[in-house]
């Protein structure tokens, strides 16, 4: 499957679930993720619970539900590779246009570079899989 070209036409919500070395289990909504040329997936975080989490434990599950009805979309099983504060290339790969006092407010920002460990479907009609 073509990740890039998937997230580049593919409208849906994404949520990000993470646990901390204790197990406790987080889940976010967040954004489609950034694809890299060399299939290293990128989403850009918040300093907050979630990337908090990432520091403990380097494992993360994103689902993304395609728009529309029945449940389309896939699930990546990722794995944390490293990540990055570089202003230039945050602002390059930001999506949402806020004012820099309203981003400066909601607090650090980082790049969170993963590899992908495992791609599953979600594929149902709202009925269990």
């Amino acid at each position: 499957m073509d990740l890039r070209n998937y997230f580049a036409t593919s409208q849906g919500t994404g949520v990000l679930s993470t646990a901390d070395r204790e197990g406790r289990v987080d889940s976010a909504i967040y954004a489609r993720p950034h694809i890299l040329a060399d299939g290293t997936i990128a989403m850009i975080m918040r300093e907050r619970l979630t990337h908090h989490n990432l520091q403990q434990n380097p494992y993360a599950a994103y689902l993304f539900r395609e728009s529309g009805p029945g449940y389309r979309g896939v699930r990546l099983f990722l794995k944390k590779l490293r990540e990055d504060a570089d202003p230039e290339l945050l602002q390059e790969m930001t999506r949402r246009c806020l004012s820099p006092e309203e981003d400066q407010a909601r607090g650090p920002k980082f790049i969170v570079y993963f590899q992908l460990e495992k791609l599953l479907p979600l594929i149902g009609d709202g009925g269990t899989e």
